[in-house]
Parts: C-alpha cells; sequence; structure tokens
C-alpha cells in the first residue's frame, strides 16, 4: 500500500536531520582513522588536490579547517572537447569500457545535440536527439505510470521523445502495455547485463557484507542494501553504455513516484543545447558523511594522477570550501538530472569512473552516483556548462523544488506551495551555488527559508 506524501516526508526528513547533525557536529569533514577509512594508501599519496585554486571567501571558509600548505601545484590544462561517436553494439552485447573508450575520437567537428528534423512529426517542434530514461522494476509501474502522465501532460505530448525503461530483469507485458499506452513517443525496453548488476570481480564479498551489517546498526540509509549499491554503480557507470542509449546525445532521468508541479512550455533539451549546457539539476543538497567518508580523498587521487580532465573555470568553490582540501558534501540530486550523454561518454568521465569502481567505494561504503555525477561535473565541465533549472516543478521524497516567486509560478501554472520549496532550506546547496556562479537570488527567497 502506498504511503501519503506526508508520512514519506515526515519519515525521509526524519531520518536526514539524524545524519545531517553527524555532518555539522563533524563540521563536514571526513573521519580520517585507519579504521574506518578504507582507502588510507590513497591518503597517503594526496597530501593536498593542489589545483592552485584561491580559498573561497573568508564568509564561506568560516569555520572549516584551513589547507595546508601546498606542496604540489598541478597545470590548469585546456580541456580537449571530445565527441563520443562509437559503434552500435548489439541488444545482448552491452560496450565494455575498454572497447568503448577505444571508439572515442580524440577530436570530432560535428555538433553537440544534433536536431531530428525527419523524425518530427508534422505539426510537432523539431527535436533535440534525446531521450527519457528510467530505471524500474515490474513493481514500479502503478507509481511510474502517474509520473509519465504528469510528463506527457505537462510537456512531451507536444515533443514525442522516446522512452528509454532498463531493468535488471526481463519487463512483463503489463508494464509495457501501460508504459506504451502512456508515452507519446517510442516506448523502448532494455534488460541490464547480470555483469553490470553484480559484485565485481575486484570486491570482497565477506569485506563488503560487514560493512553492511555496520551500516545497518548504524540506521545509515540503505546502508545495508544491496539492490541499492548496484544501482548506483549501475547509475554511475553503464546506463549510458546501454544499446538503447547509444543513438541519443542527451537524456532526461526520470524516477518513479516523482511529480512534475508546473507545466513546460520549453524545450528543456533545447535548452542545453543552445546554451551549451552539459548538465541540468532542480535540487542540490548535502550527502550523508557515512556513506562517502573516503570519496573525496579517491577523487583528489585521480586528478592528481590525471590533470588532464580537471576542467578549467571549474566548479570547485561550490564543493570545497577550503580550495579542494576537503569536500562540503554539496552535490546535485540526481534523480532528476538533464545531461549529456557525450559528456559521460568522455575519456574524462569514463576513466573517473573506472578509477571509483577499482577503489570499491559502492560496496566497502555507499557511495552514490549523484555524488560521483555532481564532483565529475564539477571538476571535468567548466561551471557555466552546469544549468539550474528553476522553471520545473518537481517532487521526489522527501524534497521539493518549488519555482521561487508567485510570477514564476502564475505562468507556468505550478501547483506547489512556496512552503514545501527546499531550494533555500538549510541543508540545500542552492544557495551556495547562486552565490558560486553570482547569480541573483529570485525575489521572495527569503520568505521560504525557514
Amino acid at each position: 500500500m502506498r504511503h501519503s506524501r506526508s508520512f514519506r516526508y515526515a519519515l525521509f526528513v526524519l531520518a536526514w536531520l539524524i545524519f545531517m547533525f553527524v555532518a555539522w557536529r563533524d563540521k563536514m569533514t571526513f573521519p580520517s582513522s585507519n579504521e574506518y577509512n578504507i582507502f588510507e594508501h590513497l591518503q597517503a599519496n594526496t597530501k593536498s588536490f593542489g589545483l592552485g585554486l584561491e580559498a573561497t571567501s573568508t564568509a564561506l571558509s568560516q569555520g572549516h579547517h584551513k589547507s595546508p600548505p601546498v606542496e604540489e601545484t598541478l597545470p590548469f590544462p585546456k580541456p580537449v572537447i571530445t565527441q563520443a561517436r562509437p559503434e552500435v553494439h548489439q541488444i545482448d552485447s552491452p560496450p565494455a569500457h575498454s572497447a568503448f573508450q577505444e571508439s572515442i575520437k580524440e577530436e570530432s567537428n560535428a555538433p553537440e545535440g544534433i536536431i531530428e528534423k525527419s523524425n518530427a512529426p508534422e505539426g510537432i517542434i523539431e527535436r533535440v536527439n534525446a531521450t527519457f530514461v528510467t530505471l524500474a522494476r515490474n513493481s514500479d509501474i502503478g507509481d511510474l505510470a502517474g509520473t509519465i502522465k504528469q510528463i506527457e501532460d505537462r510537456f512531451n505530448s507536444r515533443y514525442k521523445y522516446d522512452w528509454v525503461f532498463l531493468n535488471d530483469k526481463e519487463f512483463d507485458s503489463n508494464f509495457k502495455t501501460i508504459a506504451k499506452r502512456l508515452v507519446s513517443g517510442t516506448a523502448k525496453f532494455g534488460r541490464i547485463p547480470s555483469s553490470q548488476w553484480s559484485f565485481p570481480s575486484n570486491i570482497d564479498v565477506e569485506k563488503a557484507a560487514k560493512v553492511r551489517a555496520q551500516m545497518k546498526e548504524q540506521k545509515i540509509i540503505y546502508g545495508d542494501s544491496i539492490s541499492y549499491r548496484h544501482m548506483c554503480r549501475y547509475q554511475s557507470g553503464f546506463f549510458f553504455l546501454h544499446p538503447l542509449m547509444m543513438d541519443y546525445e542527451y537524456y532526461w532521468r526520470v524516477e518513479p513516484s516523482a511529480e512534475f508541479f508546473c507545466d513546460i512550455p520549453f524545450d528543456p533539451f533545447r535548452t542545453m543545447v543552445e546554451k551549451k549546457k552539459k548538465y541540468g539539476f532542480v535540487i542540490s543538497l548535502l550527502e550523508y558523511v557515512e556513506t562517502v567518508p573516503s570519496l573525496w580523498n579517491a577523487t583528489k587521487t585521480f586528478f592528481k594522477q590525471n590533470p588532464q580532465h580537471l576542467a578549467k573555470d571549474n566548479s570547485m568553490e561550490f564543493i570545497s570550501e577550503d580550495g579542494g582540501y576537503s569536500y562540503n558534501l554539496c552535490h546535485f540530486w540526481s534523480n532528476f538530472e538533464i545531461a549529456s550523454l557525450n559528456w559521460l561518454r568522455s575519456p574524462a568521465y569514463m576513466e573517473f569512473f573506472k578509477y571509483l569502481d577499482e577503489a570499491g567505494g559502492f560496496f566497502y561504503e555507499r557511495w552514490g552516483d549523484a555524488p560521483v555525477h555532481s564532483l565529475a561535473a564539477a571538476l571535468t565541465l567548466k561551471k557555466d556548462e552546469i544549468h539550474f533549472f528553476n522553471e520545473i516543478g518537481y517532487y521526489h521524497a522527501p524534497f521539493t523544488h518549488c519555482p521561487t516567486g508567485n510570477k514564476v509560478k502564475d505562468k507556468f501554472r505550478c501547483y506547489c506551495e512556496a512552503k514545501d520549496n527546499f531550494d533555500w532550506k538549510q541543508y540545500s546547496c542552492t544557495s551556495r551555488w547562486f552565490d558560486f556562479m553570482g547569480m541573483e537570488k529570485p525575489a521572495g527567497y527569503e520568505n521560504e527559508s525557514e
């Protein structure tokens, strides 16, 4: 039986507040004990990020430890713009990372975000080469149907974008029938290979089991879940390589039970192309510190070893308040994201994921796809390539993004309430994003901070 939104909101917020208190207590820095940090060998080789970045303003860094003297300074390389043009693989033979990387061309003059002309139905605005994508189980169709209907009514019935559904099991006829009935574009159904939804060979399963037991005792959300870890790893490194995704250049991730409060009379995909954006979000927040104790150390080591993947004019100051010495836990909530598939298929992202995957944190800790995507976006993309979609009203338990300001809500016929908007609350990172980007906050935001 599906619980009410208020019940789910209360349950998640209670858990969230408990762990955010711990994060605040520790001043949002990672524990450094050898007993808890399974990546001690990474820390030993990483005295500092050495990015040559200036620290953030005194107001932002106040209350946090200062960076140690930088002993080594890595260069700021000009990033090479890459364009993924991989060959299309058979459905039953998903590409391996190494094979895929070999197929990436170093440079390409082809424009990103090709607009489809011949496939656009008469009377329908020309579309970007993009798709919706959803990971779902057969049992999710009840919750997912309402979400699809909202997106179709509010947006996609005018554009008829395709929708790719992925599952680690075969989709049953009921799921397919309902999805096809609701999707105005082409509904496509794919199965996730077992090799991408299982423990990789480098993982000590007994050690991983002990971690899950410990997290269960600590009451960490999803701490004892195996399937959640498989999902996070798959969303981090594989979904964009599924054969059904290979024909597209942009995706919009949609989760079951998500709600879309406002009309979307514009095309977010076209916004991404025309404004040259590669990652779009609506909610940003703090991560549970207990789930990612060594993720930042692994990230620092990777970029120290691969400085060529570090973008100039990146978003370091959004995710760190001391020039990269520590991680402030801010990340984009990836259950809603609109992003470039070519970016995810680029050498920078692929090599970053491969490094994290080999480190084992998806199983020895509980690394989520949200912080992985966020750290990659913050460091491998220019800050101007990341976009905040204020106009898209959105809810996924337990948080709501309701466009700030009555004029916006009136224009897009939003039915959400300002009091539920998470953007300007204490544990949101959206205010920090506005400050970092030098953007003026919308009128009335102060009234939504409590």
